[in-house]
């Protein structure tokens, strides 16, 4: 007997998403089904129509939604680390089908965390732009070798979290920009300085903070020119890592003649380039997690949906940023 189950589709034909009733899928090999109590919206999730073709066999049953926080239901044939009941939270594999906005989700058995004793929307809301994050800053950057860093997005979810990191490690000069309207909410994260890049430079602000020596590390969550305002920002064999698109050293100012390093950080490259890379971000998500249920992170401006208003909020995350997170909640029956 089919099981179906409800579930916000993603449609390639026509670029839209649905809320819809479709067969609830199994766990095959080496992956577990997850009830779904909770998924974080990302703007991945609502930019599929711009990398739909990467995914050759999207359908018009295609679930997206990559934060999943729930419980396992179903083991898959292999599956030994994880037993039925246990909660987790993940980071999805954006091209597998079964993703987190429906009632039931599939994801990889070695790519799950344990889940942290936090409330599973709040959970929800952290993967990818926390763990990307995370990862940016000790992973790349080393950021406990440092005593100042520029964070460009300091309101977004990744930068969100980059200042409360920067803070909690105790750097002393923490630099992010955002637009007017969020300034003191970004302050109140953690921010020393805060720069609103509609109505000054960057660069030019970072330089006048730091006396015209740069910061030694700088972090870009905007993409588009962003990455400019930031490597021009840093000083002698200063570092940067890029989230949005590639970096372009020949576009920097002396990066050459300053020995300037360059990072590139995709998350959800851990899906697909081997053990090492799973391992990894487990890595990541496991520490961001404790630090998270130690009350030492918190996510700001959490928003609970329900199911039903997934579709809105996607195509509304594709008009705007979007300050603080949004999430999908199922629990109690939402």
């Amino acid at each position: 007997m089919t099981i179906s189950m409800r579930a916000v589709t993603f449609n390639p034909n026509h670029d839209t998403f649905q809320l819809v009733e479709i067969e609830r899928p199994s766990a095959g090999e080496g992956d577990v089904l997850i009830k779904v109590d909770a998924c974080g919206l990302n703007p991945v999730d609502a930019k599929i129509a711009l990398w739909k073709s990467m995914a050759p066999s999207m359908d018009a049953n295609w679930v997206a939604g990559l934060d999943v926080s729930g419980h396992i239901v179903e083991l898959g044939a292999g599956v030994s680390q994880w037993r039925i009941g246990d909660r987790v939270l993940c980071h999805g594999n954006m091209f597998r089908p079964c993703g987190g906005f429906a009632e039931y989700s599939v994801q990889a058995a070695d790519t799950l965390v344990k889940h942290p004793n936090v409330a599973a929307d709040v959970a929800a809301a952290t993967p990818c732009a926390g763990w990307t994050a995370w990862r940016a800053l000790f992973d790349k950057l080393r950021i406990e070798e440092h005593d100042a860093i520029l964070i460009t997005g300091g309101s977004g979810g990744v930068g969100s979290f980059a200042v409360q990191i920067a803070a909690e490690v105790g750097l002393s000069t923490i630099i992010a920009s955002c637009s007017a309207a969020n300034v003191e909410f970004v302050r109140s994260l953690g921010a020393t300085e805060v720069v609103d890049y509609h109505s000054e430079s960057v660069t030019e602000r970072v330089l006048q903070i730091t006396h015209q020596m740069g910061v030694p590390i700088a972090l870009d969550t905007v993409g588009p020119d962003n990455d400019i305002a930031a490597a021009n920002a840093l000083g002698f064999e200063g570092q940067l890592v890029e989230l949005v698109d590639t970096v372009r050293p020949l576009s920097y100012h002396e990066a050459f003649m300053k020995g300037l390093s360059f990072h590139q950080l995709s998350l959800g490259a851990g899906h697909r380039n081997g053990d090492a890379a799973k391992a990894q971000l487990v890595a990541s998500g496991t520490a961001f997690s404790l630090w998270l249920e130690r009350g030492r992170l918190r996510v700001p401006q959490l928003q609970s949906i329900d199911i039903e208003s997934v579709p809105q909020a996607m195509e509304q995350m594709l008009q705007q940023r979007t300050v603080g997170k949004i999430v999908m909640s199922l629990e109690d029956g939402a």
